[in-house]
């Protein structure tokens, strides 16, 4: 049976769910979130929606819980009924991914309540047990306009000096910055951002920035590089085999129709959108021997410890890209969990204790 088949069967009895605005404010720029409140047999299950635009949020709050969940009886038909209704009512979402983070909001609740309503944790329900969970951290050297610093490395080694990371080198990255880097940082993953388009952290495809990286962090993935830009192409071509992927990834039918199968991919679940696609990729992944690291969406909710749970469960050792969310604010919170992190999982249900 597989994981996903093990879930399915799990009873749930819905009565009704709220939307709560969770929205944070980093600076001058604001993470939208919306917590789904699923209720029923006296049990709440919670799941977290990373829609990224904020007027998605905001239509979606005020049209309030408009869907009738409460005929399945099991958690597969649960799912399935989640992914035949129209989430975005009203208006099409202004980014076609954002009907699968939508997706993973309710399905994610919706694990959270059968767990609950039966009893079981996730992992007692899966058959597998919670291990220290490694991480990175993922900044931007950059921000509001200015010029990139080493200044966001710095100010999280000061008080976290063991902590590693995951950059995203953009192009006013110079060889005195990237020399700063080499002797300041351990760097596990940079994601180049080379499917990003007319968003805020999009880069433009440069060869001799990715050749210089590349070569000066040899030990690290290179994450979603413009290999239609025949320059870029040339320039990664020694480091192939670290090429891993992330934007492009929402089904296993993405993974396995790659143009080359990587070492490693960036497992995002709410990329993935149901909870049956984000298993059958765990399942292909492991049986194909391709390393995953898990990434996080600036989640401020409950989403940010329940991908979290899931690396401890499947991936706990690699470079994941989901540390806890104090490591986003710029004022680098004291007393913060380090890597590796004990894991922590509810008694019951699908939630993690940050």
């Amino acid at each position: 049976m597989s994981h996903y088949e093990s879930l399915a069967a799990l009873p749930i009895s819905i009565s009704g769910y709220e939307l709560e605005e969770r929205d944070r404010t980093y600076g001058s720029f604001t993470r939208p979130s919306t917590v789904i409140h699923l209720h029923g047999g006296g049990e709440e299950g919670q799941g977290e929606d990373v829609v990224y635009d904020v007027l998605d949020h905001i239509a979606h709050r005020d049209a309030g819980p408009v869907h009738d969940l409460s005929a399945p009886s099991t958690l597969g038909e649960l799912c399935e009924l989640v992914g035949s209704l129209d989430l975005f009512p009203g208006a099409a979402p202004l980014m076609d991914a954002s009907a699968h983070y939508r997706r993973w909001a309710f399905e994610s609740a919706a694990l959270d309540l059968a767990l609950r309503q039966a009893g079981l944790a996730l992992h007692a329900a899966l058959g597998l047990e919670p291990r220290p969970l490694s991480f990175v951290c993922s900044t931007r050297l950059s921000g509001s306009g200015d010029a990139s610093s080493v200044g966001p490395v710095r100010d999280r080694l000061e008080r976290y000096p063991d902590l590693r990371f995951k950059l995203d080198p953009e192009n006013d990255w110079d060889a005195k910055l990237i020399a700063a880097l080499q002797g300041l940082a351990g760097v596990d993953v940079l994601d180049l951002k080379g499917h990003y388009r007319g968003t805020p952290v999009d880069v433009d495809t440069d060869p001799e920035l990715y050749a210089a990286v590349a070569e000066a962090f040899p030990n690290a993935w290179i994450e979603d590089p413009d290999l239609e830009h025949p320059g870029a192409r040339e320039a990664l071509a020694p480091h192939a085999e670290r090429i891993t992927w992330d934007a492009p990834l929402h089904s296993l039918a993405d993974i396995t129709g790659l143009e080359t199968e990587p070492r490693a991919i960036n497992s995002k679940p709410s990329r993935f959108g149901s909870l049956e696609e984000l298993l059958s990729v765990y399942e292909h992944c492991a049986e194909r021997g391709i390393e995953i690291y898990g990434g996080g969406q600036g989640e401020v909710g409950p989403g940010r410890g329940q991908i979290q749970y899931l690396a401890s469960l499947f991936h706990a050792h690699t470079s994941n890209d989901i540390a806890p969310s104090g490591y986003n604010d710029p004022s680098v919170p004291a007393d913060l969990p380090t890597s590796p992190m004990d894991p922590v999982p509810s008694q019951t249900g699908f939630h993690w204790a940050e």
